[in-house]
């Protein structure tokens, strides 16, 4: 197997996992007891500020407080051996954390606040707890920089080159059902060797990809013996 020499990897819920970073939906399609429609959209927080600041709060400090994991490190590894873009889906940091220098976040970052003014400035937090009293230097109230339900995804359009200069992708922990994020694991030039790291990868409809049917670490691990073994 060819070992690449610029290698995007899109992660989901499920590489930090293993860090004990709750996965978005759990059963009932409820979200840490809470219905997707009260915490993750723009009417949420119109509605119920409090509520959204304290579910994110909740979220930020169970993050400050967990620790990359054994596939974060091997990411952050192979940076000695080749070029690795990181697309993620989560919001918490612990790819950053872990050392990997190239990191997008399409879904925002639980480690900053964003401004409801018309600029939408984004601030890096330093504690984890926010308040609905909070505000930006031009006085307009504090959010989450984080990408509700509804609304766009600015991000996008710098992953998906991204994507088309990969000579290989690997798509770790996601079941490739939330667009448009999930689209860019079919954006990759002809040709390009796709993996799927997921305890479901055997059964995602994902074609002409290689499946490794487990979880994010053991599957990196296994990847990591087949290119440098």
């Amino acid at each position: 197997m060819n070992v690449p020499e610029h290698l995007v990897v899109l992660t989901g819920a499920g590489m930090s996992a293993e860090s004990g970073i709750a996965t978005f939906r759990g059963a009932g399609g409820l979200w840490e007891g809470h219905r997707v429609e009260d915490v993750a959209t723009p009417a949420a927080w119109d509605r119920n500020p409090e509520l959204v600041t304290r579910f994110y709060n909740e979220r930020r400090k169970a993050v400050w407080e967990a620790e990359p994991n054994a596939g974060h490190h091997q990411l952050a590894a192979w940076q000695d051996r080749m070029h690795i873009q990181i697309i993620t889906q989560n919001v918490d940091d612990l790819h950053e954390r872990a050392g990997s220098e190239h990191v997008l976040h399409l879904h925002g970052e639980l480690s900053k606040a964003r401004s409801c003014g018309p600029i939408a400035e984004s601030y890096p937090l330093n504690h984890w707890e926010m308040k609905t009293s909070d505000r930006c230097p031009s006085g307009y109230p504090l959010r989450p920089h984080i990408v509700w339900f509804g609304e766009a995804v600015p991000k996008m359009a710098e992953a998906f080159p991204l994507v088309k200069q990969a000579d290989c992708v690997l798509v770790i922990g996601t079941s490739l059902q939330v667009y448009p994020a999930a689209q860019l694991a079919f954006e990759s030039a002809p040709g390009v060797p796709l993996h799927v790291i997921d305890p479901a990868a055997d059964v995602l409809d994902v074609p002409d990809a290689t499946a490794w049917p487990c979880a994010a670490s053991e599957g990196l691990a296994r990847l990591n013996a087949r290119w440098f073994a």
